[in-house]
């Protein structure tokens, strides 16, 4: 019996610290008392949550299909008004008498319902943009209305970049090209020289101090972008001799995304402020100090400085980067900055939540059937494998399992040169099976347990294969071994008995989950519920709105899932608000130059000479080109 059953019932807090969603969460995630995932953007209101259950309810009576992607309007209205306040609290605290601009990097998520929903929730506190590239900058400059808010231009710049950007600050946005190689100064001033318009300069530098994390290569001496002290003293320079020195208001760096040590952000800061100081020094009017990005997600809700985690709090991370701009500009005696960062995986990755239902699953079972005694034609290495798993102890586990893989190795190889036939290597597997299983079971009663076994628990796994793509909606998961908080959405009150690894729908080894959060370590397995029969089992992947959807791919050509965004109202009720239906066979084929009518044609050229050949009558012709029709018109996933 296991442990939980012995203690008590399975609860809703043991689920909560089983999945740890009140770590993750943020306050926007829970457990209901009936089993199921909640959902509310009111944290003080408890009376507005709303069950994912209910929503996907929701989704399906109006024809959706699973996977679906909700993004809940709320939740990204909420992040951004956290962040402003946080940072608003902290100067107001602290008394610093500049002000706060965020901006939101397009790339983190470019689909347009999200960039709208940014500056539109953002107006209020004169949220801004960041981009990097000129279609994302033409992208900006069709949402955009607040012209307090800041539009900062980063990336490489041509001069279609350059005059787009010119034309912005005549129209009296607040735009900002931001100098990320020298080369990029000449363009800006030739092009203002020739549209007779002023720009706003910004100074991307290279800090010598640098950040942990998967992305720490973005920060130090050999960063990609960016100037070095010397080539900036030789940019003020230049600006002197071209009487352009007003023009510099901005100075920038980007010591990477995702950073989970406060110490390596006030490092930063510090140093920043300092050059900060003495370009004011220099003569430049500067005014605006951007901090670039790095702002974490604790994902695995450890509150840690591991790389999916942070060890800071919002309010920390505010409180210390306004502490430490305003000690280092006071005793230089210069104006405090208004102070602008670009924090977009904490703005939107609360924002979506993917969901998606298990099609099959693949279990491993104990087998019953092998005999108290071999027959004794059985061959040797089949008996000393047999021996292996008759004889395992707590004091031998470790040689037991080296045993066990020498035989079967033995055996594998023994099969391949025809000395053992298809029926007794089934029956070694078998036998090979069991016996790591019981190891497995061994090795929880230790306490320290060999390296060699650290492990065994996922080689005994259960597969549930679930339909989604992981390079299309999660591809995060797959390049960079990042972790998402995974958990099913209901069956919450009970026991989860079976441990499992997730494998998507592309027929590819890669594409499966088999790391996931825990707040000590990472687990290779996930606690799942037993499948019943005629029953819909539906997880959900959490805190994925930053950067999953930019970058995924069309692997094995699965496209775009259903989109649903979804407002909660406070009285608990929710409206789908807009429903973006996903790629359909056609549209994904027509992304890698198939034309869909060209294949209709050549399809009914097949059949027609199917007819001819005599395999098909001529009415069966219309019910085949039907199917053609119906699968290029179909979702790419799983359909019912």
């Amino acid at each position: 019996m296991n442990k939980a059953e012995v203690l008590g019932r399975w609860t809703r807090e043991k689920s909560e610290e089983l999945y740890g969603i009140k770590n993750w969460g943020n306050g926007y995630f829970s457990v209901s008392d009936s089993g199921e995932v909640l959902v509310n953007p009111y944290k003080d209101n408890g009376s507005a949550a709303v069950s994912l259950m209910d929503i996907i309810s929701g989704v399906r009576e109006r024809g959706l299909d699973m996977p679906v992607l909700l993004r809940f309007e709320n939740l990204l209205d909420s992040q951004i008004s956290f962040l402003n306040n946080s940072f608003n609290d902290a100067m107001k605290k602290l008394n610093y008498k500049g002000a706060y601009r965020g901006v939101y990097p397009i790339k983190v998520n470019q689909q347009q319902q999200v960039v709208e929903e940014v500056t539109r929730f953002g107006q209020r506190y004169h949220h801004g943009l960041e981009v990097g590239s000129k279609a994302e900058l033409v992208a900006a400059l069709s949402v955009m209305k607040d012209k307090e808010a800041c539009l900062i231009c980063n990336g490489y710049k041509d001069e279609e970049f350059i005059d787009l950007g010119l034309y912005a600050v005549k129209m009296g946005f607040k735009c900002f090209f931001v100098i990320e190689i020298p080369g990029e100064l000449e363009i800006v001033m030739e092009r203002s020289k020739a549209l007779g318009i002023k720009p706003n300069i910004g100074i991307r530098i290279k800090l010598s101090a640098k950040a942990g994390g998967h992305w720490t290569e973005s920060g130090g001496d050999r960063s990609i972008f960016g100037l070095n002290m010397s080539q900036v003293i030789a940019m003020v320079d230049e600006l002197k001799e071209k009487n352009m020195l007003d023009s510099l208001r901005l100075l920038h760096y980007h010591l990477g995304s995702q950073i989970p040590n406060i110490r390596d952000i006030r490092s930063a800061v510090l140093e920043a402020a300092r050059v900060y100081a003495e370009l004011v020094k220099e003569g430049a009017p500067m005014g605006y100090l951007d901090l670039g990005g790095g702002l974490a997600v604790d994902y695995d809700g450890s509150n840690t400085n591991y790389t999916c985690s942070r060890n800071y709090t919002v309010e920390e991370y505010c409180t210390d980067i306004v502490e430490a701009v305003m000690t280092t500009l006071d005793s230089s005696e210069v104006d405090h900055p208004i102070i602008v960062t670009e924090s977009g995986r904490t703005t939107v990755a609360y924002y979506s939540v993917l969901l998606f239902n298990v099609l099959d699953v693949e279990k491993f079972e104990e087998h019953h059937d092998i005999p108290d005694k071999l027959d004794e034609n059985t061959s040797e290495q089949i008996r000393n494998l047999y021996d292996v798993n008759r004889n395992i102890t707590l004091k031998n586990i470790q040689e037991c399992y080296n045993d066990a893989l020498y035989y079967r190795d033995e055996i594998r190889d023994m099969f391949k040169h025809g000395r053992l036939s298809l029926r007794e290597r089934a029956f070694s597997e078998k036998i090979f099976w069991n016996t790591i299983n019981q190891i497995a079971k061994e090795k929880k009663k230790l306490k320290n347990a060999p390296p060699d076994l650290e492990d065994i628990e996922s080689a005994i796994a259960d597969i549930y294969y679930c339909n989604f793509s992981v390079f299309q909606s999660i591809p995060d998961s797959w390049a960079i071994d990042q972790l998402f908080p995974i958990m099913p959405l209901h069956r919450l009150l009970e026991l989860p008995k079976r441990n499992a690894v997730i494998a998507d729908i592309t027929c590819d080894c890669d594409g499966k989950i088999d790391h996931f959060i825990d707040l000590h370590d990472v687990r290779n397995t996930l606690p799942l519920h037993e499948m019943k029969n005629g029953d819909d089992y539906y997880l959900g992947v959490f805190l994925v709105g930053a950067y999953q959807e930019t970058l995924g791919d069309l692997h094995n050509l699965f496209g775009d899932t259903n989109v649903v965004s979804v407002r909660i109202n406070s009285d608990g009720t929710y409206d789908l608000v807009k429903e973006i239906h996903g790629d359909s066979v056609s549209d994904v084929l027509s992304y890698v130059e198939f034309d869909p009518k060209d294949m209709l044609v050549s399809f009914r050229e097949k059949a027609e000479q199917a007819i001819h050949d005599g395999l098909i009558s001529a009415s069966e012709r219309p019910e085949i080109m039907r199917a053609y029709d119906n699968g290029l018109r179909g979702y790419t996933y799983y359909e019912r």
